[in-house]
């Protein structure tokens, strides 16, 4: 048995991540922000449905929901209403989620860019 005064005491680790060329206080790193678990795309009025989208891989978006635009790359369509074309105005859901492009899969439901555009979206409505 050890009795306490033979235990051995282990420092606890600085909190700083080593760095080639030096180390980085982890205490000046901002956290990654948390998605907002609350929201899914079932209650929201299709915000980001209303922002431009480059499809920049192949996904399987059917060419008459595409456009190509000034610069000549290939976009979602959008309708003179602003939504893109391929989005139900019925359900507010997208109809080729499936093969929806890759910007509107990596588009974080409940993240911090999500937010921004549903306040948008309500400041504007």
């Amino acid at each position: 048995m050890i009795a306490p005064s033979q235990e051995t005491v282990v420092p606890e680790p600085s909190p700083a991540i080593a760095i080639q060329g030096g180390v980085l206080d982890i205490g000046s790193v901002p956290a990654a922000p948390v998605p907002d678990l609350r929201i899914t795309c079932d209650d929201c009025a299709a915000a980001c449905c209303k922002l431009e989208v480059v499809c920049l891989t192949e996904t399987g978006v059917p060419r008459h929901f595409t456009t190509r635009d000034a610069w000549g790359a290939i976009t979602m369509e959008r309708l003179d209403d602003g939504w893109c074309a391929a989005l139900d105005r019925d359900t507010l859901l997208c109809r080729i989620y499936d093969r929806r492009p890759l910007l509107c899969r990596e588009f974080e439901m409940g993240g911090p860019d999500c937010l921004a555009e549903r306040e948008g979206a309500w400041d504007n409505s």
